[in-house]
């Protein structure tokens, strides 16, 4: 008896640890899950960073940020100085 496979399908669902899927990057506004607006896919290449805040952007949303005169290196959720955690 044979058995030929005819069609293989896979599935993956992935999601960053310490993130809700309903939780937003309060620059660009898109899902901390999806990728930024500079990036075509969320993952290693779109990484998230986590302020000692406990603010969660994308790394080129904060970093684009901080780079701007105004933000004063600021987080721009509760305006404290910007660390990573």
């Amino acid at each position: 008896m044979r058995v030929k496979i005819n069609e293989w399908r896979t599935f993956s669902h992935w999601k960053w640890d310490g993130c809700d899927v309903e939780d937003l990057c309060g620059i660009c506004q898109n899902y901390l899950d999806n990728s930024c607006p500079n990036c075509s896919l969320p993952g290693d290449d779109c990484p998230l960073i986590w302020g000692k805040c406990n603010h969660t952007f994308h790394m080129h949303c904060i970093l684009k940020w901080l780079s701007l005169e105004s933000s004063k290196g600021q987080c721009p959720m509760d305006r404290q100085q910007w660390e990573t955690q």
